[in-house]
């Protein structure tokens, strides 16, 4: 039996895709990326980060196994956002999510275990992409391994960013 399955456009169970308003005065702007009234518990952020990416760099493709990311894209670019279901038990097993979501469309994703997920920076500046997973990076104190399981060197690659 071979391990390579072909991925097909749908939506994947257990992925929430946010659209976000911006609210913008002479101040500025605010979005407002989650409320704990409007998320479910299991995925209320534990820790957050920032992160800064490159225009034509990408992150992933990697997955976690106990882990929900949850990624805020609101600018100053765009990504191209790419998700893999590829738990068996999943009813949405072998569906692919593609968006471009950022500065043209702000967006909040919560991705669940098991899903296989990247992004890539398709702007022509440096993007901010903020997390707020359920689970703290390597654990309390940062003792216990890390969950992650890394595809980006895949040989031959299991997932291709276009």
């Amino acid at each position: 039996m071979s391990d390579t399955i072909t991925y097909v456009d749908g939506d994947i169970e257990g992925v929430e895709i946010r659209y976000l308003k911006t609210f913008r005065d002479n101040r500025g702007w605010l979005i407002e990326v989650f409320r704990h009234d409007d998320l479910a518990k299991d995925r209320w952020p534990v820790m957050t980060y920032i992160s800064s990416t490159l225009p034509g760099v990408a992150r992933g493709p990697h997955e976690h196994v106990d882990q929900t990311d949850g990624f805020a894209f609101i600018g100053p670019s765009d990504f191209k956002l790419y998700l893999w279901d590829t738990r068996p038990d999943s009813k949405t097993y072998g569906n692919k999510i593609v968006q471009v979501l950022g500065e043209s469309k702000p967006a909040a994703v919560w991705i669940p275990p098991g899903v296989v997920h990247a992004y890539r920076n398709v702007g022509d500046v440096p993007g901010l992409v903020l997390n707020a997973p359920n689970q703290l990076y390597a654990g309390w104190g940062k003792k216990d391994p890390v969950d992650e399981i890394r595809h980006e060197e895949a040989d031959p690659p299991k997932f291709i960013l276009d």
